[in-house]
């Protein structure tokens, strides 16, 4: 439960800069395969899904500051792993502090990296 509360009360204020954000068109990930150590880089379009190993990756939304867009990006993602029924991860990731609100997967790791207008 406090951990919980404190995770709102640090997202707070990315979630009201939300308000004031710019959707761009897609954006780049970076995928950890933490058991041989391969890092993978996607570029994603908004609505766009990709596989990485046992990983299906969405892109649902991508947003930079409208008043800085070269600013800190966060990323709207949808991870299902086909081993699991419901998704491992299903939320908002922000590119400065992936670990506010991390995806939990034993092999992998996702995170993002930046937005882009293309």
């Amino acid at each position: 439960m406090i951990r919980s509360l404190a995770l709102c009360l640090t997202l707070l204020p990315g979630l009201a800069a939300a308000d004031h954000a710019s959707s761009l068109a897609g954006g780049e990930l970076r995928v950890l395969d933490k058991v041989t150590g391969h890092l993978t880089d996607l570029n994603l379009t908004v609505g766009q899904s990709k596989k990485v190993g046992s990983l299906l990756i969405t892109m649902n939304d991508c947003r930079v500051p409208s008043d800085n867009p070269t600013g800190d990006a966060f990323a709207e993602l949808k991870v299902n792993d086909r081993n699991a029924e419901a998704p491992v991860f299903d939320g908002w990731m922000i590119a400065s502090a992936p670990a506010l609100n991390a995806m939990d997967h034993p092999r992998y790791d996702v995170w993002v990296m930046r937005c882009a207008a293309t």
